[in-house]
Formats: structure tokens, C-alpha cells, sequence
């Protein structure tokens, strides 16, 4: 029986506009959309951050800056960008006679915000503060500077040396997973052995970070060896270690390992339809379509038939390859087979053809959708909200977006940041920032991608002092700025003018620990170049030679 599910305006006599009524209803929505006034350019920086240097204030050759710089100010955001309410957003009338308290927390950020050479300073400046340590408080500054390798490793051991404190499992696994992300194998392996120590604190968990890490730095013969040897730590041998295994190969591209895992160990550990399913994908995804059939036949002569997932492996690689003819044909397979389509299918070719500018027949795989009672989720709708944006019908994601809870489907994480990056892309940087403040009353939390194009907005209006508290949002909001942030922020800034702000960044990566991209420090020092700013160009090239070095050892 078909769902009956109404979604406003976009199934009408026509399912796409044509095009004078696309930019009509474009026009009138940018008309009434407010003009953004540019106030007095503000040159403070990261609130992670202390003033810009000399050499890059001081800079001989460096270009004033353009008249026209400075921040845009929305007037019914003011308040909350004076005065974000980070934890709730509950109407409680505030304590006006008293200071506001400072968490530990904050307390301890701005000790860390400073610059530190190793983890023995880090633990000196934190034994100085009086402060106990607690598992919440432990996670919740790792949150915050877990792209800030020897911060948060400093962290670790200063709460670890309190004869009071006791790590949890869950904090141990979550500092390997740092080490290993910057690369840090022996300082992991370390902690993996006193782990080892500490009845019951080895996990899966902690093996799969392990293994994940190394196949993500091309260790997959290590990653591989650490599964050999996983019962030495007390995890078991079984299939849901060898699925993890696999899987953290597959998504790092090494399908063949993978299925040499697979062949060496499938005779004496019991498989599953996930086993198979992960070389399907993976053989998929490297578009060796001939051995992922084969895969399907070795499945079935192991007593598994291709479930929805197997065949969906399909649907996703020719999706990508916009192969629409051969996504059909799957489909007609799954009808053969009387394997019905899930969501997640129908997602992945609504958004390919959504992304391939077919909206038309994009959302028609809605309406198939409803004709087979498959119930849409919040992945659906942040991809039709997606879909419609890309198109230019920003009033209809719009639409989409209000009308979710009516038809009993919540806004998640995943729909936030469709619906802010799609506000983005069309100017619409007041309706963001709103977005972004109804988070907190929704109770969602953001993560690094809902701050993305955001940042990215900041940096093309130069918008520093926005700019700045988008920054502290994160951080108050335990949301690291990680190597893509600041590679977004390098960027944007190098393309927009400010090569000021674009070599800040670059060293604030670099001295957090960080490699930047190969591509980033060329176009960086290209524009530097350009403008005869030998001094910065000079220095960056000694950031990214120290950065590189540090790297080896």
C-alpha cells in the first residue's frame, strides 16, 4: 500500500519548473532577502589564537588593506553572536548580580591555548593550575584539541599522573585514535600496551581504531598483522573483527588485501552476508564490476543470497559513474530476485540524478518511492533538500526542510548542515546563521561540516569578526578545527585577497602538528609571489619544511 505522504509545491502539474519560473521565483526570493551592511574591519583573529605576528602584521611588502573590507552584522543575530548561548536554549532569566561561572574547561582551554613544544610543558602549565581532573572534563578538552597532537597528549598524561584519576576504556581508545591520525604509531602502540595492562580495557573498539588508522596511512600489511595477533590482547578472533578489518581496506582502497584476508582466514573463521557484501562494495567501488559478480556467485554457493545491500553496492558505483541505463537494470534484478529497494537505494539515485541535473527524473524516484511504501528518513530528505538547492529551487528545500517533522521525521545532524550549505550557496548567509542558532534549541549538535560553509562565507565577505566567533562557537561547542578547516580557510583567504590571514592559518596549522596540503602551500606561496611578499613567502616556506620534517620522525 502506498505511503501517503505530501511534501508542498513539489509535485504540482509539473515536477520542475520552467526555467523564467526558476529565476522568478529566484528574483523574488533574493529581493526580499536583507543586504548584509559592512561595518569597521576587525583585525583580531582565531579565538584559539593570539594577535597576528609581526611578520605578518609587519610585513614590509604587505598590501593595506581594501577599503571595503569588514563585517557584515545581522541585525536580529546580534545579540547571539554578543552573546551565544552555547549550552541550552532555554529562556532562564540570567543571574545579572553575579559574574557568570567559568568551567573547568574554559579554564583549562585558555591555559592550552598557548604555544607548548612537547607534552612535558603541557603537563607543567596544567600541574600549575589546581585543577582535578575528571573523565568528563579529559573528553571534553580532547574534544576540543584533537587536531592539537601534543596538547592533547599533554592532556592525557597530566590527568593520568593524578593519584586520584583513573582513565576510562573509551578515553584511552579515543587518544589512540589521535595518535594514530597524526601518525604517531609508536606513541600508540605504547598506549595500546598499558591498555593491555588494565584488565579488560583492550577492546574491538580499540583494535578497530588501531587497524583503521594504520590502512588510512597505508599500513595495510599492518593492519592486517594487527588482526593476526588480536587475541594476544584478549579480543577475539571472530567474524565481526574480520568485517572490520576488511572494511577499514576497502575504504581506504585496498580491496585486493581484503580479499586476501578474506581467502585466508573464511575456513576457519564463520562468515556472514557482510563479509561478502564488504568485497562487493569494494570491488564496486574500484569498478571491477566482473569479480564483485563473482563475489555475489561465491556468496550464494556459501548458502547467502545478495540482500538489498549487495545489490545497492551496484546501484552507488554506476550512480557515480552516472550510468543510469545500468542502475535500472539492477533495479529490474531486484524485482526478479523480490529483493525490495530500501531507503538508502533510493537515496543514492535521487541524488546522483539530482546531482547529474536530471531533477525531473530525480524526483520521481520519490514518487516510486511512495508507490513502495518505503518511508523516507532524514538522509532522504537532506538529500532532496540537496537536490532541490542544486537546481535552484531554494524555496522548495525550504519548504522541505519546515515540513520534515509534520510528516514524523526529525531534523537531524545530517539535515542541518544540508540546509546550511545550501543557504550558503545562494547568499543566504543571515538564514544560516539562524539555522545554526536553531540548532541549539533543537538540541543538535554541530560538527566540523555544519562549520564549513560557513567559514568559507566569512572568508569571501572577509568577514573577519563573524569569522571569529564561528571559530569560538566550535570550540565552545568541543568542535575541533581540523586540517580541512584550516585548509578551507587558507584557501578562501588566498583566493579572496587576505594573505595575511591566509599565512595566519597556514602557521596555525603547522604549529598544531599538522602537514598541510601539497596543493594549499603551492597556491599559497604562488599568490605570495605575485605580490612581491618575500618575507611571508620565505616563512612559509620554512613552516611547511619544518612541517614536512617533523612529519619523518
Amino acid at each position: 500500500m502506498a505511503v501517503n505522504l505530501q511534501i508542498p509545491r513539489l509535485f504540482q502539474k509539473s515536477l520542475s519548473p520552467k526555467p523564467y519560473q526558476i529565476n522568478h521565483l529566484l528574483l523574488k526570493y533574493l529581493c526580499t532577502t536583507p543586504e548584509f551592511p559592512l561595518t569597521t574591519h576587525d583585525t583580531s583573529n582565531s579565538p584559539e589564537s593570539p594577535d597576528l605576528p609581526t611578520w605578518l602584521s609587519n610585513s614590509q611588502n604587505q598590501k593595506p588593506s581594501d577599503p571595503d573590507d569588514g563585517d557584515f552584522v545581522i541585525p536580529s543575530l546580534a545579540n547571539w553572536v554578543e552573546n551565544p548561548n552555547l549550552e541550552t536554549h532555554r529562556n532562564v532569566p540570567s543571574p545579572l548580580l553575579f559574574e557568570p561561572q567559568v568551567s573547568n574547561a574554559d579554564k583549562l582551554s585558555e591555559i592550552l591555548k598557548k604555544r607548548y613544544s612537547s607534552e612535558a610543558a603541557v603537563v607543567k602549565a596544567l600541574n600549575e593550575s589546581g585543577i582535578d581532573a575528571t573523565n568528563e572534563l579529559v573528553s571534553q578538552i580532547l574534544m576540543r584539541f584533537d587536531s592539537h597532537c601534543v596538547v592533547a597528549f599533554g592532556v592525557f598524561i597530566w590527568a593520568k599522573n593524578q593519584t586520584s584519576y583513573v582513565h576510562t576504556p573509551e578515553l584511552y581508545d579515543y587518544m589512540i585514535d589521535i595518535l594514530g591520525k597524526f601518525k604517531k604509531f609508536s606513541l600508540m602502540w605504547n598506549l595500546v600496551e598499558q591498555m593491555k595492562g588494565l584488565n579488560g580495557y583492550v577492546s574491538l573498539a580499540t583494535a578497530s581504531k588501531v587497524m583503521r588508522r594504520l590502512a588510512k596511512a597505508r599500513k595495510y600489511k599492518d593492519a592486517i598483522d594487527v588482526f593476526r595477533g588480536i587475541e594476544k590482547y584478549g579480543v577475539s578472533k571472530d567474524r565481526e573483527a574480520l568485517n572490520v578489518l576488511m572494511d577499514a581496506l576497502v575504504k581506504e582502497g585496498d580491496v585486493e588485501d581484503a580479499h586476501s584476508a578474506f581467502l585466508e582466514f573464511k575456513d576457519c573463521i564463520t562468515l556472514d552476508c557482510s563479509s561478502f557484501n564488504i568485497l562487493i562494495h569494494g570491488y564496486c567501488k574500484a569498478r571491477m564490476f566482473v569479480v564483485a559478480r563473482k563475489i555475489m556467485e561465491e556468496m550464494e554457493k556459501h548458502g547467502f543470497h545478495p540482500d538489498v545491500v549487495s545489490y545497492s553496492c551496484f546501484i552507488a558505483a554506476y550512480c557515480e559513474q552516472k550510468d543510469f541505463r545500468n542502475v535500472e537494470a539492477v533495479f529490474d534484478e531486484m524485482q526478479e530476485k523480490g529483493c525490495k529497494p530500501n531507503v538508502i537505494t533510493y537515496t543514492t539515485v535521487m541524488h546522483a540524478l539530482g546531482k547529474a541535473r536530471q531533477l525531473n527524473e530525480a524526483l520521481e524516484v520519490y514518487e516510486k518511492m511512495k508507490r513502495n511504501g518505503c518511508l523516507p528518513d532524514s538522509k532522504f530528505y537532506s538529500s532532496l533538500i540537496y537536490v532541490l538547492s542544486q537546481s535552484g529551487r531554494i524555496k522548495d528545500a525550504w519548504d522541505v526542510f519546515e515540513d520534515m517533522e509534520k510528516q514524523g521525521v526529525c531534523r537531524n545532524l545530517w539535515v542541518y548542515n544540508t540546509m546550511i550549505s545550501s543557504a550558503c550557496a545562494h547568499s543566504q548567509g543571515g538564514s544560516a546563521l539562524k539555522l545554526l542558532e536553531r540548532m541549539e534549541g533543537d538540541s543538535c549538535k554541530p560538527d566540523v561540516k555544519t562549520y564549513a560553509p560557513l567559514l568559507k562565507m566569512c572568508c569571501r565577505r572577509k568577514s573577519v569578526k563573524l569569522l571569529k566567533f564561528l571559530l569560538s562557537h566550535m570550540f565552545k561547542n568541543n568542535v575541533s578545527v581540523d586540517l580541512g578547516t584550516y585548509t578551507l580557510l587558507v584557501n578562501e583567504f588566498c583566493r579572496n585577497g587576505k594573505l595575511e590571514h591566509a599565512c595566519f592559518y597556514f602557521q596555525e596549522a603547522v604549529l598544531k602538528g599538522m602537514v598541510p596540503m601539497v596543493k594549499t602551500f603551492k597556491a599559497l606561496v604562488e599568490e605570495l609571489e605575485q605580490k612581491n611578499m618575500k618575507e611571508m613567502k620565505e616563512k612559509i616556506e620554512k613552516l611547511m619544511f619544518q612541517a614536512r620534517e617533523r612529519n619523518l620522525t
